[in-house]
């Protein structure tokens, strides 16, 4: 434990001193990734597919605020969905109007998690962002999860009926529309798991603002398990497909994940915790307080020896 809180406080020195270079990294990092990973999952317009486009675009979102991210990423999907066809581009901008007017209104500091939600589905690891969400964030976090599962999902759809979407028949073009539509809005998958992840989010948020020693282990341990079993029964009532193993293995690795924030975040040290009491004119006031976790770094001094003034004593 020793080590994990040096190199806690080593990293939290570091990001001190060097934020207004780390920041813009990361902010550079995600967004390429996330612009290549869009591209190579819907890449119906070749030219902006290249990755120089998506370089471009990762650089201009380091400097820019993270909300940039998504309205990037909603413009390369539009692009797409518009070579693809012209009623997918005609839906999924309808869709991402009314999705980023309820985000931009609800939870504009949330950008990030429009551009990590679908990031997290594609490694297979989205029941991380409820868990983590929770502990860091607040309900209306629950808004950007659920915009960005409904972003992966319609592009899992245009990925998976390419070649029905883009046929040029026009006779067929009130049927592909309305084809759309239904599958959208009758996608079982799509609501469960939506509702899933904003359940699980206000559980762990819930919990962990419980009085109570290690709320916020208790406040994971719950999530983890409300999410594998709300999955379940979730697939049961709807009459959907979930594969159990994968299920269970993403849950682990998410809670991992979350316990990991846990621990650079929060870490607290209970066995040193007190209680206080005040008051004032109109109220008594009970506080407990939890000190959090935290070592001493000793400043390593390093003593620099002259070589030529101890000869010279020395023939002295």
């Amino acid at each position: 434990m020793t080590a994990l809180l040096e190199m806690k406080q080593h990293l939290k020195i570091f990001y001190s001193r060097y934020d207004i270079y780390l920041v813009p990294a990361i902010k550079f990092i995600l967004a390429f990734f996330a612009f290549m990973m869009l591209n190579s999952q819907v890449g119906f317009m070749e030219r902006i597919a290249n990755p120089a486009i998506a370089l471009l675009l990762a650089l201009l979102c380091s400097f820019l605020p993270v909300n940039m991210m998504a309205v990037f990423g909603a413009m390369l999907l539009g692009a797409h969905a518009f070579a693809l066809s012209l009623e997918v581009f005609a839906l999924l901008a309808g869709l991402l109007f009314i999705m980023y007017a309820v985000y931009f209104r609800v939870a504009p500091g949330y950008g990030y998690v429009l551009v990590l939600t679908p990031l997290a589905f594609w490694l297979k690891i989205p029941y991380a962002l409820p868990l983590v969400l929770g502990l860091v964030g607040g309900p209306a976090a629950a808004v950007p999860v659920g915009c960005g599962a409904l972003i992966y999902y319609m592009i899992y759809f245009m990925k998976n009926n390419e070649k029905m979407l883009s046929s040029s028949e026009s006779e067929q073009m009130a049927t592909r529309l309305l084809y759309l539509v239904e599958n959208m809005l009758n996608n079982k998958d799509m609501i469960m798991t939506i509702l899933v992840l904003a359940v699980i989010l206000m559980v762990v948020y819930a919990i962990r603002r419980m009085n109570v020693d290690y709320s916020w282990y208790l406040a994971l341990g719950t999530g983890a398990v409300a999410n594998i079993v709300l999955f379940l029964i979730g697939a049961l009532i709807m009459e959907t497909d979930v594969a159990i193993l994968p299920l269970i293995l993403g849950t682990l690795v998410s809670l991992m994940i979350a316990i990991a924030v846990e621990f650079f975040v929060f870490s607290v040290d209970y066995s040193r915790t007190e209680y206080t009491q005040f008051e004032d004119d109109e109220y008594y006031y009970y506080v407990k307080a939890i000190p959090k976790m935290s070592i001493a770094i000793p400043e390593k001094k390093v003593k620099k020896i002259n070589s030529r003034s101890r000869q010279g004593r020395r023939r002295h």
